[in-house]
């Protein structure tokens, strides 16, 4: 019996060595286009929200944006300590900052663009000693054509500066300003307010006085943006993928 006994301790350890722990994080760091809002503010939602439920068990998600955040405060307020701290191998960054960095008018989150890249170039570099993979994200865009029905830019000098880093440090590159841009485009200037916090006044409890908002997303805003970075991971980051079980969110 004691024999016995051993023989199953035996085995039960060397499935141990032999069977590796797969099981990966996912850090989100950014601001509030990302980040998990409070329940006062739905439908306002950030695009991470809906993100993290595209990945089976072996993935989990730590989304660490917060609204109102630039590269700077999010040093500077220790958000980043922890996330540098816990991240491990094999684990991915998701890095996207860019509305608040870009804020000139507002002196505690503005970093100027030098700063912005040595910012995200600090977040790459200790993700790699960390083992951990880096992927950029140039910051989503915000809602804004042109009288002819054109969506333009609204991050023209810090998108091109993630793109600039992203071939610098040679690290993963979702260009979601490029992308979400051209999502808008195809909904249009009118349809694509329902992607957006485009509420009447008494249409919902929490906005009694309405919002007109080019910035945040609705909860659908927020899903679609969440299924185009999915997209982007099945081009281009296999181990990923493999661990997506759904495509879209209802």
């Amino acid at each position: 019996m004691l024999k016995k006994g051993l023989q199953v301790a035996y085995c039960c350890l060397l499935f141990a060595f032999i069977v590796p722990d797969n099981k990966i994080t996912i850090w989100m760091i950014g601001d509030s286009t990302m980040s998990v809002k409070e329940t006062k503010a739905y439908p306002e939602t950030g695009w991470g929200m809906p993100f993290a439920y595209f990945f089976d068990s072996t993935v989990h998600i730590e989304n660490r944006a917060k609204n109102g955040r630039s590269t700077k405060t999010f040093i500077s307020e220790k958000l980043w300590q922890p996330v540098a701290e816990n991240m491990k191998q094999g684990d991915y960054l998701f890095i996207q900052f860019g509305h608040n960095d870009e804020a000139k008018e507002k002196l505690d989150r503005y970093t100027t663009p030098e700063e912005y890249k040595n910012n995200l170039k600090l977040f790459i570099q200790t993700a790699k000693n960390k083992k951990a993979i880096p992927v950029l994200l140039t910051p989503v865009s915000r809602r804004y054509f042109d009288d002819a029905g054109n969506i333009k830019q609204t991050h023209e000098i810090y998108s091109p500066l993630v793109r600039e880093i992203a071939k610098e440090e040679n690290v993963l590159l979702i260009d979601l300003d490029e992308l979400s841009r051209k999502f808008y485009q195809q909904w249009g200037d009118e349809r694509s307010k329902l992607l957006f916090m485009h509420l009447d006044s008494l249409e919902h409890p929490n906005y009694p006085n309405g919002r007109k908002d080019n910035t945040h997303f609705s909860e659908l805003g927020a899903r679609k943006i969440a299924e185009i970075v999915l997209t982007e991971i099945k081009k281009q980051i296999p181990d990923l993928s493999n661990r997506v079980v759904r495509s879209t969110i209802k």
